[in-house]
């Protein structure tokens, strides 16, 4: 619009002021009483097994964590050393002293750049930073997903004001009046970005927010609300700071979101069926029906809600619907959507047209189905949360992000999060290859391709979200690797984007089987692929951080999950 243009003026005269662009040496605050570790039991008043179990990263003391990284460390110089590793991983320097790497400053240069100010604030952080292009489309835009690494990259370096300004300013945006023509959305519904608009006659700020009505295919953004959540939590574990989240309004937030996803309606599944792009895959790409990243979101936002609603009689309601929701849950995900190498065999095994309560292939899947893929991908060790499960279809493919929240939220058992760090180590040329991280795998080409994404020219094969490397996955995959004791996996990883990502101006992502060349639409500084690499770099250097966004297992959950006896003898 003429005469009105982002707030940039703002950001770099924020930039001015932050010249210390370095890491401030501020302690953790990451355990605020014990609220995170509450079974499900409790809170409906049940009696808690006693069951002794191997402690997770989680509850380990900071001396452990850093005693356990380092021997992780070790083994990892002696796999791979000297010189280069057997996969052509760069060595590093300072691999057993946490000195911070170069990039590292330019990294947290380029993240203040990106900043966003409404009325002399900082409320986010814009996605992408790029003088270069000459398309901005809404790259010039706070989005609530994006924002995530740079809000723990701020929380981790001791700066929760701005995390703090963007919770409340999506919250206010979240009360707005949302409607796509002549259709009202669900009034929890939390927008895809907002803009911050400048009015340089009046020296005025004003707000534009999309909650789906600008973007590609007019979908609304089920993971928003969920990241909402779940950022609240890490705010709250950080800062120790409890007041946030027990006010009115975050309180009332909190309901608004979860009445949209735990109302009642024709499914007989606890997951939440979704329409295509409506999340981080945000385009056509045959995700429709029950994908794993919002089951995994979906999860670890309701976790995030036990601990942060109050137990006053609104708040005590959700609670316990939350608990009942999160028992089935966890059930069917770890039921249903989890594949090893005896699950598929015995998919692949499956009796047809079982009409019965007794029927062991439930979904009705026809084993002819199974793409032959699968079977060469899949190791003796190792195992995945597959893409979707719904009536006679099951989506093999490998989705980075659920797999990563499954393992924090605690949705895969410990057993489970082992299994998938192991199939990462299996598979490490297919998920990781020259550029961590692999959002998808495979890619899907030729017929199948024109069918399933409408012959999208930006999906295609092995490219964006067709299989395209995204370096922002690299802090999800980090913080995995340390909840799992494997922080080897994450220092090979970041090694490789360290070879990288600055030299190539922090580009959104990359393309290739390997993820070897820089994305053909790839916008460079993007701020999450900037943000990512800081807090991959902040957790590994010190491990404590993982509490703001890890969840403990519950024990309570952990169903009896029975192999499937459906062959013939």
């Amino acid at each position: 619009m003429d005469g009105i243009k982002v707030n940039m003026d703002s950001v770099r005269g924020g930039i001015d002021g932050a010249k210390e662009i370095g890491l401030k040496n501020v302690g953790s605050h990451c355990s605020i009483s014990e609220m995170d570790d509450y079974d499900l039991s409790k809170l409906l008043d049940k009696p808690r097994l006693n069951i002794e179990r191997k402690r997770s990263f989680d509850e380990r003391s900071l001396s452990e964590l850093s005693i356990s990284l380092a021997r992780g460390l070790e083994a990892y110089e002696s796999a791979y050393s000297p010189g280069r590793s057997a996969l052509n991983t760069p060595a590093s320097s300072a691999r057993n002293s946490f000195e911070p790497h170069p990039m590292v400053a330019d990294a947290w240069e380029a993240l203040r750049r990106s900043l966003v100010y409404f009325r002399g604030q900082p409320v986010g952080t814009i996605a992408a930073y790029d003088h270069a292009s000459e398309e901005v489309l809404n790259y010039d835009q706070v989005f609530v997903r994006d924002f995530v690494p740079s809000a723990l990259a701020f929380l981790m370096n001791g700066e929760p004001d701005i995390v703090k300004n963007f919770l409340l300013k999506t919250l206010q945006l979240q009360g707005w009046e949302k409607k796509i023509d002549r259709f009202k959305l669900g009034e929890g519904a939390m927008p895809a970005s907002f803009k911050v608009l400048h009015d340089p006659v009046r020296k005025k700020d004003s707000i534009m927010a999309d909650f789906g009505e600008s973007a590609i295919g007019r979908v609304a953004p089920v993971d928003s609300g969920f990241w909402w959540i779940i950022l609240l939590r890490a705010y709250t574990k950080s800062t120790g700071d409890l007041s946030l989240a027990e006010t009115p309004e975050c309180q009332k937030g909190m309901r608004l979101i979860l009445a949209l996803c735990l109302s009642e309606g024709f499914d007989t599944f606890p997951t939440l069926l979704c329409a295509d792009g409506c999340s981080m895959i945000d385009r056509r790409m045959g995700i429709y029906g029950y994908p794993i990243e919002i089951q995994a979101l979906f999860f670890m936002a309701l976790r995030a809600a036990l601990v942060l609603l109050k137990h006053d009689e609104e708040g005590k309601e959700f609670i316990e619907r939350i608990v009942k929701r999160l028992h089935a849950l966890s059930y069917h995900m770890r039921s249903y959507f989890w594949l090893d190498f005896r699950q598929l065999n015995d998919i692949y095994r499956y009796k047809t047209e079982e009409y019965s309560h007794t029927a062991v292939n439930k979904f009705n899947v026809i084993p002819d189905s199974i793409p032959e893929w699968v079977f060469d991908f899949m190791p003796m060790r190792g195992g995945y949360f597959i893409g979707n499960v719904s009536p006679a279809r099951m989506d093999f493919r490998w989705f980075a992000l659920g797999n990563c929240v499954a393992i924090l939220s605690s949705l895969a058992t410990p057993e489970q999060a082992s299994a998938i760090m192991d199939l990462i180590e299996e598979r490490w040329e297919e998920l990781v290859g020259e550029m961590p991280l692999k959002i998808c795998y495979p890619a899907i080409e030729s017929h199948e391709w024109r069918i399933v994404t409408g012959c999208d020219p930006k999906n295609t094969r092995w490219s964006y979200h067709n299989g395209g490397s995204w370096p922002v996955l690299l802090w999800l995959l980090t913080a995995a690797c340390i909840k799992t004791g494997r922080p080897q996996i994450a220092r090979r990883a970041i090694d490789f984007a360290e070879s990288r990502l600055l030299k190539d101006s922090w580009p959104e992502y990359y393309d290739g089987k390997l993820g070897r060349y820089i994305g053909k639409q790839a916008r460079k500084y993007q701020t999450w692929s900037i943000a990512g690499y800081l807090v991959a770099k902040m957790m590994l250097e010190d491990p404590s951080h993982l509490g703001m966004i890890s969840l403990e297992e519950d024990k309570q959950m952990k169903p009896i999950i029975r192999r499937s006896s459906s062959w013939t003898c």
